[in-house]
């Protein structure tokens, strides 16, 4: 859980893996919302993807894939919380 916390606290995977605790989102909704780059929003989407923190919910569309916090990131959400109080 350490090494995810410590992989978690880049300012693009956060502030991605917050938005989409919010519920499903593009990559370009999280973008504008978050005033970030789509391309990093995409590239912290893909890491998320990676350590399942995150999963894409259409992934055989080019355009538009939405993407959803699993269950592993809404628990690593929380312990952030608690380490950051």
């Amino acid at each position: 859980m350490w090494n995810l916390l410590s992989f978690i606290q880049g300012k693009d995977r956060k502030i991605t893996l917050k938005e989409l605790a919010q519920g499903p989102k593009t990559p370009s909704q999280i973008a504008d919302k978050s005033d970030k780059h789509l391309s990093h929003i995409s590239r912290a989407l893909r890491e998320l993807e990676e350590k399942e923190l995150a999963e894409c919910k259409n992934p055989e569309a080019n355009k538009n894939r939405f993407y959803e916090i699993t269950e592993k990131g809404e628990e690593l959400l929380k312990k952030l919380e608690d380490v950051e109080d």
